[in-house]
């Protein structure tokens, strides 16, 4: 019986000629079955399989690798899916999140990890879940679930359950630190593929972004308009496909990179890039035309003032001031008022989505009604705004888990702030991750991917950005903890 040993032994007794034409021989028939493949198989699908093999080869080596890996599918890739079915067709977000979490268990089922580090609040977003699949499973009653609406709740359920691995995984400053430059690098570059999709003709725009249908983005109705309109102002998307979720997507992370612009130790060297970045970024959130996005950025940024870096006051106002005053912007003064009247059709579109959601929501208070249907024809969940989809689908109940959740998240990192203000490395990581947080939560107002299935990025970036506010909270708490245990020594 051949074994490992065996055949190491026997390679390495072979004459050097035998081995070279043996290398010689495995290299020529992995050629010719790529060739074959090529010819055979669409060039794409191949090019894409040799890339994610050779990538998953790197990721298994590194949880780091993994990680980055997902934040990097997550920020410039967050819809596209593998170029074939598998009964289903798997998301990129899919295998990096799979990826992430094997790389994980894989520490602990080899010893690298003895003891689970947590906090006080993951009880709650434990309850969150269990609350989820009661209510999945008490919506059964009024319709048969489909196979999408199964992999998008499995899906949604991994996403939350990267704020436990997250918490474990990430234990030290440095690491905190690298993922907020990781963040700065790719959301800077999506702001720059987004302001580069915008300025190109829209005929060249939308046949590159065409060009990712092969791996499941549309290849139609690509550019969007304000309300939908081409005869209205241009929304940008970038690689996010809907100019809402991108808004969102760069308010969450220009919350996190604006602390930076003005720390003590920025984690990026050169502190005019990150402003760069973080001017980039805000130009592209503004071409989204996504006010529920701008308005929770600009509470973000005057949260941070507050807390922390009153230099940013001036920018704000200076801010405020062009927007009100240069004539390129009225048009986006006229859309915020209309916003407050109800004097556009979006507005007035969500109105009635509210009134229809208030009704349902009196009928069904407590468990709401799942996910897979409604109890008859006229009452529908999907509605504009995180808080009423979740009260229609989970029930005010557990809106109430969900609220108590952020709260405590939010509370625990407030804690934290005591300690983590005269931490020169940390402070502005921690504040960044919870404005971050609390930028969200404002966007949920009007918005709804963050709860919604098929936002299954939306959604991932949520609750990340949950995960590393309880993230730097935990480190911070945890070294302030063992400072006060540390006697202090005369010399």
């Amino acid at each position: 019986m051949l074994t490992n040993e065996s055949l190491q032994t026997w390679f390495m007794s072979l004459d050097r000629r035998v081995y070279a034409v043996l290398i010689g021989l495995l290299i020529g028939a992995l050629g010719a079955i790529l060739g074959v493949a090529v010819a055979v198989i669409n060039p794409l699908i191949v090019a894409s399989a040799i890339i994610g093999i050779l990538a998953g080869l790197y990721v298994i080596t590194s949880v780091s690798a993994a990680l980055y890996l997902l934040i990097f599918v997550l920020m410039l890739l967050p819809f596209a899916t593998l170029p074939f079915s598998i009964g289903f067709r798997p998301t990129f977000l899919d295998v990096a999140i799979g990826g992430f979490i094997v790389v994980y268990l894989a520490q602990w089922m080899t010893g690298k990890r003895q003891r689970i580090q947590l906090t006080p609040i993951h009880p709650l977003i434990a309850l969150y879940i269990l609350w989820l699949l009661l209510a999945f499973a008490l919506g059964l009653q009024w319709g048969a679930p489909t196979a999408n609406v199964i992999r998008q709740f499995a899906e949604t359920l991994l996403s939350i359950s990267l704020t436990f691995i997250f918490v474990d995984l990430l234990r030290d400053r440095q690491t905190l630190r690298r993922l907020v430059l990781v963040v700065i690098i790719l959301v800077g570059l999506q702001a720059v593929i987004t302001l580069v999709l915008y300025a190109l003709p829209n005929t060249l725009a939308e046949q590159i972004l065409g060009a990712l249908s092969r791996i499941g983005y549309p290849n139609a109705g690509i550019i969007r308009y304000i309300e939908s309109n081409p005869a209205l102002a241009e929304r940008a998307i970038g690689t996010w496909v809907d100019p809402n979720t991108l808004g969102g997507a760069l308010a969450i992370a220009a919350s996190m990179i604006a602390p930076q612009v003005f720390a003590q130790r920025p984690v990026l060297r050169y502190r005019f890039l990150t402003f760069l970045v973080l001017a980039f970024v805000g130009i592209a959130l503004f071409l989204t035309y996504s006010r529920t996005s701008m308005a929770a950025f600009g509470f973000g940024l005057l949260l941070i003032a507050l807390a922390r870096y009153r230099r940013f006051i001036p920018i704000l106002v200076l801010a405020v001031g062009l927007i009100f005053l240069l004539p390129q912007t009225q048009g986006y003064v006229e859309r915020f008022l209309d916003a407050f009247t109800g004097g556009d059709l979006a507005t007035q579109m969500r109105i009635g989505e509210y009134t229809d959601s208030l009704r349902l929501i009196s009928e069904f208070p407590v468990f709401g009604v799942g996910f897979t249907g409604t109890p008859r024809i006229g009452l529908y969940t999907s509605v504009a705004s995180m808080y009423l989809i979740m009260a229609n689908q989970i029930g005010l109940v557990g809106v109430a888990i969900y609220v108590t959740t952020m709260l405590a998240i939010l509370i625990y990192g407030f804690r934290a702030w005591r300690y983590a203000k005269h931490d020169p490395e940390l402070d502005a990581i921690h504040l960044g991750y919870h404005v971050a947080l609390v930028t969200a939560l404002i966007n949920g107002i009007a918005d709804l991917y963050y709860f919604r299935f098929d936002f299954h990025a939306s959604i991932t970036l949520f609750w990340i950005t949950a995960a590393l506010a309880l993230t730097s909270s935990r480190l911070i708490m945890a070294q302030a903890a063992n400072q006060l245990k540390t006697p202090v020594l005369d010399h």
